[in-house]
């Protein structure tokens, strides 16, 4: 049986104390990408009770991306700001969900992102990554980025990290590892500097700023 959102709240606020619970849950987050950053940092945001997620990608889910991202195999074929929406509703049914099947480009990226207070960038190419780290800085003044680079191979787990580049931009990753020159992307490394970035966006709500 699902809770009531007043059992759900309740036990939120048990576990963060009601100012906490107040700052996440009147927080909107947008999510750029969906897969193995993405997907797994709406689970980790949604869980921990931010108030609404902006999840944007215009992909659907293949077999390939089942050993590192949230989506089931009865999901193939389906897009996946549908799927993981979802499965976000399942895990957390009161959190707010606004979904874009589009691509973030130059021309769209004010329009889909200027609700949200805190941006993630999840992407996997490094010309949509730095359209996007330069587009919010500049144009965004209202919002943090928390961006990844480096989280490929079988290197330790230890060398990944958050940094605070500057006021507005935090980069969680190793910074060195590449996709192309590894093995690949393997999950626990994936989703643990998804955590990384998951966990910053709390930080940030929460007022606790890297130095």
């Amino acid at each position: 049986m699902i809770p009531s959102k007043e059992e759900w709240m309740d036990a939120l606020i048990a576990r963060h104390g009601s100012a906490l619970h107040k700052r996440f849950s009147s927080a909107a987050v947008a999510i750029c990408g969906l897969g193995g950053l993405g997907s797994n940092i709406a689970v980790a945001l949604a869980r921990a009770g931010v108030g609404k997620l902006l999840l944007i990608d215009f992909d659907r889910v293949d077999i390939t991306n089942l050993h590192r991202q949230q989506y089931k195999a009865k999901q193939i074929g389906q897009r996946k700001t549908d799927a993981l929406a979802e499965n976000l509703t399942e895990i957390a049914p009161y959190v707010q969900i606004q979904t874009a099947s589009e691509k973030i480009t130059e021309e769209n990226f004010v329009r889909l992102l200027k609700d949200a207070d805190i941006v993630c960038e999840a992407f996997d190419n490094a010309e949509a990554k730095a359209m996007l780290v330069n587009g919010v800085l500049e144009k965004l003044p209202h919002c943090c980025l928390v961006a990844a680079s480096g989280m490929a191979g079988m290197d330790t787990p230890n060398a990944i990290r958050t940094r605070r580049i500057a006021k507005r931009f935090y980069l969680c990753g190793d910074e060195v590892s590449d996709a192309a020159n590894t093995i690949g992307l393997v999950a626990p490394r994936v989703m643990l500097c998804a955590a990384h970035q998951a966990h910053t966006v709390l930080r940030i709500l929460a007022g606790e700023y890297e130095a």
